[in-house]
């Protein structure tokens, strides 16, 4: 038996192509993908922007959500599962064995995997054995030091594809700043995860939470209030201006900023910051970027704290999970386009706006359609 799975091949050209499905042990797993999350670097990634990164040729995908086809007894020890449960993937892929991974911190893992330039699924080669690393495929394979977080079986699985967003909103939003009750949360961006910044700036008790974001993402600005979000800005206003107003002239006590290549958000976000408040630094800007603009003693004189962040811990992908589960948000509503294998180039266009006409927010595959 195979299994069919989309291969990057080049900047912008996939091909489908089969695979055998491997042997599974008694330490290792084999999932039924069921939905797999497309997410800002797929498209950088399609772009070729992370060209002389990449492992070429590859099976992308890094955030599949899927059944348990099969699993080695070691393995249903060891991650307490059993065939036929649902579960989500986490990215992160750690060697296993260096000094990050045994103390249980394999998202900073500095030996990472062989034929991956990036230690994650979806960015392992096809010429490393047994080639179904990424989530958009029929089938893939879990090694032993796969992280794994079973979901309800009443949980669609296009909905639990959004796990990977919501954890990220969970530990930037909340846990990594210690969002307390009563906080104001500002947000530069209303994508998947700023959207889930929100979400998870409510559930930490914040009393007003803004979010901010460019006119031609008005449409996620609205969804956004039903998130929780008490002030939606447009980037293009004096947003510093305005939040000054809003809170009285005392700032935001967090501000994140999720949004991918724009500096301008940085120099406002130190701005909008109290003194003593704290900026998170998520979103991927490139490697020649400057900040224009930054008043550079208005950090020390304010005494902010700056925190970079990338992907999230287990504990937030387990409160994700559960945040999804518990229906308390309707995150549904993020979920705008499903496609086919076949159709992720139109899938990737889709979810970075260059469809004329289409507005989405949430773009995942279905291996069945």
């Amino acid at each position: 038996m195979n299994a069919r799975a989309v291969v990057q091949v080049a900047p912008k050209r996939f091909e489908i192509q089969r695979f055998a499905l491997p042997k599974i042990g008694t330490d290792d797993a084999l999932l039924r993908v069921e939905a797999c999350g497309i997410c800002g670097s797929d498209v950088d990634q399609y772009d070729g922007k992370l060209d002389g990164i990449l492992s070429l040729p590859m099976i992308p995908g890094h955030e599949p959500v899927g059944i348990i086809e099969e699993i080695g007894p070691e393995a249903a020890r060891r991650w307490g599962l059993s065939a036929g449960d649902r579960v989500a993937v986490e990215p992160t892929r750690g060697c296993g064995h260096c000094a990050a991974c045994k103390r249980g911190d394999y998202r900073n893992c500095r030996v990472g995997r062989p034929g991956a330039s990036i230690s994650a699924c979806g960015f392992i080669s096809t010429a490393v054995p047994p080639a179904l690393w990424g989530g958009m495929a029929e089938y893939m394979y879990l090694d032993p030091e796969a992280v794994l977080h079973k979901v309800s079986a009443s949980t669609s699985p296009e909905l639990a594809a959004l796990y990977q967003p919501i954890a990220a909103g969970i530990s930037w939003a909340h846990r990594v700043p210690g969002t307390k009750i009563g906080d104001t949360v500002a947000i530069f961006g209303a994508g998947q995860r700023g959207l889930a910044c929100v979400a998870a700036a409510r559930e930490a008790g914040a009393a007003h939470v803004a979010i901010i974001a460019r006119r031609a993402s008005a449409h996620r600005l609205r969804l956004a209030e039903g998130f929780g979000a008490d002030w939606t800005l447009y980037a293009e206003d004096d947003v510093v201006a305005r939040m000054r107003e809003l809170t009285h002239g005392d700032g935001a006590d967090v501000v994140v900023d999720v949004t991918a290549e724009t500096m301008e958000p940085i120099a406002k976000a130190v701005e909008i910051a109290r003194p003593g408040g704290t900026i998170i630094l998520a979103g991927v800007k490139g490697p020649t970027a400057a900040i224009p603009n930054l008043r550079n003693d208005r950090i020390f004189t304010k005494e902010l704290t700056i925190r970079g962040v990338k992907n999230a811990d287990y504990d937030s992908f387990e409160a994700a999970v559960k945040l999804i589960e518990s229906g308390r948000y309707p995150f549904e509503k993020m979920h705008t386009h499903t496609f086919a294998l076949e159709a992720l180039e139109r899938a990737i266009l889709t979810l970075a706006g260059r469809v004329p006409g289409v507005q989405a927010v949430s773009v995942c595959l279905d291996p069945k359609l």
